[in-house]
């Protein structure tokens, strides 16, 4: 095990997410590396969602339950880290330790081992992968969305579902943004 692979501080904080609301960042030290990971936070949540727990909350589980865990582990190990992390919790939604900071854990967790591996975040995550015989390794870049509808909290109807999307499936972006800017135009048009 490399020793600039091992875990030597993990901390969280209350940051302030695009909208302003209280998120979590967790900085992640190793080796002479230092890596941050801000929690994504949508303004919906699904009821099949994992649970976001309060901010102070998270952060308090992250500095005290999940650290000391975590202290001296191999940040390489990324699938081992993430079921470390899911013992931790022991519930089916996240609700003890909180989606937000294991999340936000395990992202941090994930640039460090890349960090530590010298590889992009994309390639380090590409080699982590697992693969098999029906699904085989095959890194591209991805394809574009195309948000259509929109539903949920943020919309005014009542759709269930949040966003309606295409993904068009030409080589070159600018395929595939012109592919979808002509089917947007089709749909617009008939509304």
């Amino acid at each position: 095990m490399e020793k600039s692979s091992k875990f030597k501080s993990i901390k969280a904080r209350e940051i302030l997410d695009s909208r302003k609301k209280p998120t979590i960042e967790v900085l992640v030290k190793g080796g002479g590396f230092s890596v941050k990971a801000g929690v994504p936070s949508g303004a919906s949540k699904g009821k099949m969602e994992a649970k976001v727990i309060n901010v102070r909350k998270a952060i308090q589980n992250i500095n005290e339950v999940i650290a000391p865990k975590l202290i001296g582990k191999d940040s390489t190990n990324q699938k081992e880290i993430d079921q470390l992390l899911i013992e931790l919790d022991g519930t089916k939604d996240k609700s003890r330790l909180g989606a937000n900071a294991i999340c936000g854990v395990s992202m941090a967790v994930c640039r460090l081992g890349a960090d530590a591996q010298n590889l992009p975040l994309w390639q380090y995550v590409s080699q982590i992968i697992e693969c098999d015989e029906a699904r085989p390794r095959h890194i591209q870049l991805p394809r574009p969305g195309f948000n259509v509808i929109n539903g949920g909290v943020h919309a005014k109807n009542k759709l269930d579902i949040q966003e309606f999307m295409i993904v068009p499936q030409k080589e070159k972006f600018s395929e595939n943004f012109k592919l979808a800017k002509k089917d947007l135009q089709k749909i617009s048009s008939n509304y």
